[in-house]
C-alpha cells in the first residue's frame, strides 16, 4: 500500500456504508487501524472518535487509537479542532485528505478524515490518521537552504490542531484566529476583535464550555463586550447575503 493509495481506500470504505453504532464501526475497522499503523511506523497515529451521543463530550471522545504518542492522547482523551466544527455543521461533507495538522507542541503532522454516519445522516464516528511530517519537514528546510531558489507551495486545505485536552485545542484556534490578524491584540481594533469572534464561532468554538469567556479574556475585552460584538456578527451576515 502507498502513502497516495490510502485516503483513497478509505473513501471507498465509508462512501456507502452507514453503521448504527461506534461498537459496530470499532469491530469493523479495529484491524484496519491496526494495519495502517503498522504499515505507516511509529510516526502514524490512527484514531476512531466517538461523536455518536446526542450533545458529544468532546473532551472524551477517543474510542480507540494507535500510536497516541504522536499527539500526547490515549484512549478517553480530547477530539481535535476539526471535530469541533463537524458537530456544528453536519449536513456539509467533511471527509478530508492530506491536510495540515499541528500538535501543541508545534510539530506538523499530515491528516486524513472520514466520518461515518447511521442510516439517519447523522455523522457518528469519524476514522483520522495523522502522520508526523515534522523530521521530513526539517530535512526539507535543511535541503532547501543548500538548493537555491527553492519554491514553497501553500494549499488551501484546513488546518487541524490537537492537545491533549479540549481546553488546550481551543487555546490553539484562539492563537490561530489571532496571528491571521496579523496584529497583537493589544493593537486590535473593534473590528480586528469582532473578526477573531466570527470566525471562531464559525469553527463552533463558542458552543464549548467557556469558550466565550476564554476568548473574551485572550482579546482583553470583558464577557459582555464578546457577546455585544458577536451579536452585531450574526445579525450583519443575514444582512450581507441579502444585499
Amino acid at each position: 500500500m502507498t502513502a497516495h493509495s490510502t485516503p483513497s481506500l478509505l473513501g471507498q470504505l465509508t462512501d456507502t456504508d452507514t453503521y448504527e453504532s461506534v461498537a459496530d464501526i470499532l469491530t469493523a475497522f479495529r484491524p484496519v487501524m491496526h494495519a495502517l499503523a503498522a504499515a505507516a511506523g511509529p510516526s502514524c497515529e490512527v484514531v476512531l472518535h466517538d461523536l455518536s451521543a446526542p450533545d458529544p463530550d468532546l473532551s472524551h471522545t477517543i474510542a480507540a487509537i494507535e500510536n497516541g504518542h504522536v499527539t500526547g492522547r490515549e484512549v478517553g482523551g480530547p477530539s481535535s479542532s476539526l471535530g469541533i466544527g463537524v458537530l456544528h455543521n453536519q449536513e456539509a461533507d467533511h471527509n478530508a485528505f492530506g491536510y495540515r495538522g499541528f500538535t501543541s507542541d508545534g510539530r506538523e503532522l499530515r491528516c486524513s478524515s472520514v466520518y461515518f454516519r447511521n442510516s439517519a445522516g447523522r455523522i457518528i464516528a469519524a476514522l483520522c490518521v495523522n502522520f508526523d511530517v515534522s523530521i521530513i519537514e526539517r530535512a526539507r528546510a535543511l535541503l532547501d537552504g543548500l538548493l537555491p531558489g527553492a519554491a514553497s507551495s501553500s494549499q488551501n486545505q484546513p488546518n487541524e490542531f490537537f492537545g491533549q485536552d479540549l481546553v488546550a485545542v481551543m487555546d490553539t484556534m484562539v492563537t490561530e484566529a489571532i496571528r491571521e490578524i496579523g496584529k497583537p491584540v493589544g493593537q486590535m481594533s473593534r473590528d480586528d476583535r469582532i473578526a477573531v469572534l466570527t470566525r471562531l464561532d464559525q469553527q463552533g468554538v463558542l458552543q464549548m464550555r467557556k469558550g466565550v469567556e476564554g476568548i473574551a479574556a485572550r482579546l482583553g475585552i470583558s464577557r459582555v463586550t464578546a457577546y455585544a460584538y458577536l451579536e452585531e456578527a450574526r445579525n450583519q451576515e443575514p444582512e450581507a447575503a441579502a444585499g
